[in-house]
């Protein structure tokens, strides 16, 4: 098969994510005007955001569609930075996968703080970095931090769990 065979027949197939992006956004749409009107504190109300992004989804779904009939094409993929010829590294999938299994299960019994901290630890570890005094110190700040934030700055309540009292 010549490659001007391959281009024409691949090149349709892009309008699939289009397809997608437009029943997405109309979705988003449609969605939002069924939302009951609430009062608002200000000029925005519940239905601005969502129908804002459906109108934008819509947009970028023409734009594309346009783009893919004249002619452009997505770029392939070059792996840059990854070799493609070695397959998955399933020994750092699995860690990532335990850490966040891990943070499920303890968030509930032991709090945000802990459960933060083990999920943003183990993350660090199976991702290959081995300063482990470093990454714990960091992740203890970041998931007190990140707790502080919601809690306070954002009004919404992540379990403190062990550290009641405390924090």
């Amino acid at each position: 098969m010549s490659t001007r065979t391959l281009n024409a027949k691949g090149g349709r197939s892009e309008l699939g994510v289009a397809l997608l992006l437009l029943v997405l956004g109309g979705w988003a749409v449609v969605d939002a005007l069924r939302l009951p009107e609430l009062a608002s504190r200000g000029p925005v109300g519940a239905r601005t955001v969502p129908i804002a992004v459906g109108v934008l989804l819509v947009v970028t779904a023409v734009l594309l569609a346009i783009d893919i009939l004249r002619g452009g094409r997505g770029e392939q993929e070059a792996g840059e930075d990854v070799d493609l010829g070695h397959g998955s590294d399933w020994r750092t999938l699995g860690l990532l996968a335990m850490t966040f299994v891990a943070n499920i299960l303890l968030i509930d019994r032991l709090g945000w703080p802990v459960s933060g901290a083990v999920l943003f630890f183990g993350t660090t570890f199976a991702l290959g970095s081995r300063h482990l005094v470093r990454n714990a110190v960091i992740s203890v700040v970041l998931s007190v931090g990140t707790w502080y934030l919601f809690n306070v700055g954002l009004g919404i309540p992540l379990p403190v769990g062990v550290l009641k009292g405390i924090l």
